[in-house]
């Protein structure tokens, strides 16, 4: 029953007493989530992922695919964490209000019941002069400050910007230095295609991994990023000095896990570890990011000691990267903004937490003709914390200016084409057409709100 182990035995059929080899001799592959979960932890966690991971650094292997998704992928985390902590007072406040007005209903059936069996208008006098919205703002100010300061702190802890990805990103020379020159070569587009059509007409409709779960997807190229990933991986094994495959993610979709018995029972696929197998003799394990790097510290550098904390961080930003890859929310970019439509209402309720006013503004935060403004409205209040963002919304990553040497694109303007006086950066700044359009168009009400939240988004990504 030897060809049935990986179906029979755990882990492929490799034994646990084998696990130490791995770590010794195997080529590493960490998966797109890994790489990015470096911008989503805070500097201390980074600095001991990164000294953990140059202990392996010699056994690294990076495909072209998870290099292409990292470099393109690295903003998106940076701006999602910013919307998400930026947006948390805005989040606290509503669930305080929420817990207000639950307070404020069973003042009301009291005051229903005094009326109802005592006609006790005292009582109902001294529950208004208690319980009311300015009581309630008095009693919760300590807790409401202790909450809003742990978010602030967890804003202040996190280093990275936005811009970072164009000025200065600290990950990114780590990241190159860890690898070398251990980098497959881009995929020739032939075989680009061959796969994509493996993929879509045999493999995604028979289930078999990795991949499947993302069939539907996005455009085909979108659909078949995890296949492409194992490609490479199948493509590399087939040298005869590869002799073990240790691949680290944090992806645990039903394409890469088979569901067992019992509740969130579940195993790297048989499949997986036979596939590898029988096209390159080469074993495999597959380890996800706590697991690998508590085999880093156990068998090649105990004396890192990573904490229990950092172990929580490695797995939280892990599991959040992961989850986002998995929404099937593409981000909103200048490129493809025209084409995308926002839910229903978000746009208008974005522009009021911009404080808008006008019918004009309205008009155009419903038009269709203008979809730009539209969804730089609702990315830009989100990020700045002027709402919270709503569970259906995806990424917007949108600018209406930003702070550069270089001209974004031809069609950009420099900052001084908005007025002196109305625009703070006229010496240093881009502005996006569609952007000067609309405030020519606006009038005064609408143009000054409007290019004080475009120079808050400035300054908050400089």
């Amino acid at each position: 029953m030897e060809q049935f182990r990986s179906w029979i035995l755990p882990d492929g059929g490799a034994r646990e007493a084998d696990r130490k080899a791995f770590f010794e001799d195997a080529v590493v592959v960490l998966d797109t989530n890994v790489l990015l979960s470096l911008y989503e932890y805070n500097p201390a966690v980074r600095n001991q992922v990164l000294a953990a991971l140059k202990q392996i650094s010699d056994h690294l292997w990076l495909p072209y695919q998870v290099g292409q998704e990292f470099v393109r992928g690295r903003r998106r985390v940076i701006i999602a964490r910013s919307k998400e902590l930026g947006g948390a007072a805005v989040v606290i406040d509503r669930h305080l209000q929420q817990a207000y007005k639950a307070v404020e209903a069973a003042s009301g059936h009291v005051k229903h019941l005094l009326k109802k069996y005592a006609n006790d208008d005292a009582a109902q006098s001294i529950l208004d002069a208690t319980v009311n919205q300015a009581t309630f703002k008095s009693l919760l100010a300590e807790w409401q400050d202790l909450l809003k300061g742990h978010a602030k702190r967890l804003k202040s802890d996190h280093d990275l910007l936005p811009s970072a990805v164009e000025s200065d990103d600290p990950v990114l020379p780590e990241v190159a230095a860890l690898f070398g020159d251990r980098i497959a070569p881009p995929t020739d587009y032939a075989v680009v295609q061959q796969r994509l059509e493996e993929a879509v007409s045999f493999r995604f409709p028979n289930e078999i991994p990795p991949g499947f779960a993302d069939a539907g997807k996005g455009k085909p190229l979108d659909q078949v990023g995890d296949y492409l990933v194992w490609a490479e991986i199948l493509d590399m094994a087939a040298d005869p000095e590869v002799k073990r495959v240790l691949f680290v993610s944090a992806d645990t979709k039903k394409d890469w896990y088979e569901e067992l018995d019992g509740k969130d029972a579940k195993r790297p696929w048989p499949q997986l570890f036979e596939e590898l197998r029988q096209r390159t003799g080469a074993e495999l394990r597959i380890e996800q990011p706590g697991q690998f790097f508590q085999g880093v510290e156990e068998f090649l550098a105990p004396s890192i000691e990573l904490t229990t904390a950092t172990y929580d961080e490695i797995d939280r930003a892990a599991e959040a990267v992961a989850q986002r890859s998995t929404e099937g929310l593409p981000a909103v970019r200048d490129d493809n903004a025209h084409a995308a439509v926002p839910p229903d209402g978000l746009a208008v309720e974005a522009y009021r937490a911009a404080g808008l006013t006008t019918r004009a503004a309205r008009q155009f935060a419903e038009s269709e003709r203008r979809r730009h403004f539209q969804w730089w409205l609702i990315g830009a209040t989100a990020e700045l914390g002027f709402r919270a963002p709503a569970d259906e919304e995806p990424l917007v990553d949108l600018c209406a200016a930003v702070r550069s040497k270089v001209r974004p694109a031809p069609e950009w303007h420099p900052g001084t084409v908005l007025a002196q006086g109305e625009w703070p950066y006229r010496s240093d700044t881009w502005v996006a057409p569609w952007f000067v359009q609309l405030v020519r168009e606006l009038g005064e009400t609408d143009r000054l709100p409007l290019q004080r939240l475009a120079a808050r988004q400035v300054q908050s990504r400089a």
